[in-house]
């Protein structure tokens, strides 16, 4: 059986991970001179409580080619067939890097490959459940890539942020700076595009914001393979996915961001991440 590996800004939760025999590599989360192992010595309550906090803005790192080393080595030594990495986005981390060192440096004797979702959070979580399941029912590892890359091409997310302030100092904008730095006190809506955050519209309030990613789901309701609310616990929460039920009647995955999304993210956030049939994202 193909094993599939992922890193920790998947967002995925615990629950879940069991289910799939996931193996996921954590990134590293700093707060000042304290470094932590996402998922292994902090976890998301003691993220965002120091977040909210008032502490120092963390940073994260990509994992070490020796977590990826261990991980391939562990699979192996449990029967694995092949190993199927697949990454957060090469665009706003070097996890993608290390994998594919690790990938070419094992001569465990499996084969090892990696893909680039171009995606994070629950929308990359959608694509490692997918290829397991594909994995599970005994598809190779080449079909178990294709399947991968498939659905991260029809796989995207769109979110309401609370405040742009950690994005900024996080420097995860990108090629949206500009319109996000014209956005003054109006609620921006951001999605992924080229693999990096990219804006998906501006309204002036979070109500409105709100209303815009539940229209969205409606016009695509027909279309959703596989769905996540993702937040950071906004007080807004419940409301919103009540109303998302009214528009997609299928199972939903709530994935609450953990620290990797999170320090970029910041507290507030809600909005959903989502799979679609068909040959196109979005």
């Amino acid at each position: 059986m193909i094993r599939i590996v992922t890193d920790s800004s998947c967002d995925l939760p615990d629950d879940i991970v069991a289910r799939h025999r996931l193996t996921v590599v954590p990134l590293t989360i700093r707060f000042g001179d304290e470094e932590f192992v996402d998922r292994e010595e902090l976890t998301k309550d003691a993220f965002w409580e120091r977040l909210t906090g008032g502490e120092a803005l963390p940073e994260t790192a990509a994992p070490s080619v020796g977590r990826f080393h261990e991980a391939f080595g562990r699979l192996s030594s449990e029967g694995a067939d092949g190993v199927l990495v697949i990454c957060l986005s090469s665009a706003i981390s070097a996890t993608h890097q290390a994998a594919v060192l690790a990938a070419d440096g094992y001569a465990g004797g499996i084969p090892v490959r990696v893909v680039d979702s171009r995606l994070v959070s629950a929308a990359l979580g959608l694509v490692v459940v997918e290829a397991a399941e594909v994995a599970a029912a005994g598809a190779t590892i080449a079909e178990t890539e294709q399947i991968a890359l498939e659905a991260a091409a029809n796989s995207n997310l769109l979110a309401t942020l609370d405040t742009l302030e950690f994005l900024k100092r996080g420097g995860r904008i990108g090629a949206a700076a500009a319109f996000f730095g014209s956005l003054l006190d109006l609620k921006p809506l951001v999605a992924f595009a080229d693999g990096v955050v990219a804006p998906a519209g501006r309204v002036r309030t979070r109500r409105k914001a709100v209303a815009a990613i539940l229209h969205h789901v409606g016009g695509i309701a027909d279309r959703i393979q596989s769905l996540s609310v993702i937040h950071s616990d906004p007080d807004d929460l419940e409301a919103f996915e009540q109303a998302l039920g009214e528009l997609y009647s299928g199972d939903t995955m709530v994935a609450r961001l953990g620290p990797v999304v999170g320090t970029h993210a910041g507290p507030g956030v809600v909005g959903v991440a989502y799979t679609l049939d068909g040959p196109t994202r979005r």
